[in-house]
């Protein structure tokens, strides 16, 4: 995954248990897009601070998921929720029975049930 979507995606599960110094500069950076000399001048820093503010917001960013898994769990209920969508298409095809189909998507969405 491409550093800054991941940095995106973990911001937006976890953003809100950063400082509001961390939330201000992050969000510069990844939605913005400014750089971090920028940013600097912006808020009349170093750009070292800038970058060493980044640094250590993507370790707690990445800390969080580690020990939260938020994302992961995400992702796995998005995968499911697209297989479920697959079979109910299937499903409404004539050329296929029906019974399989349902068995395979009532266990899917047990699945997402337990996930949540």
């Amino acid at each position: 995954m491409e550093k800054i979507v991941r940095q995106g995606i973990l911001y937006d599960f976890y953003g809100e248990l950063l400082t509001e110094h961390q939330k201000q500069v992050y969000e510069a950076v990844v939605d913005d897009n400014l750089s971090q000399s920028e940013i600097a001048d912006q808020m009349n820093v170093s750009r070292q601070a800038v970058h060493d503010l980044m640094k250590r917001t993507d370790v707690i960013l990445e800390e969080y998921e580690s020990k939260l898994g938020l994302m992961k769990r995400f992702g796995e209920i998005r995968q499911r929720v697209d297989q479920i969508k697959h079979l109910l298409a299937v499903m409404d095809s004539e050329e296929y029975g029906f019974a399989e189909e349902r068995a395979e998507a009532v266990t899917l969405c047990d699945e997402v049930v337990d996930l949540l």
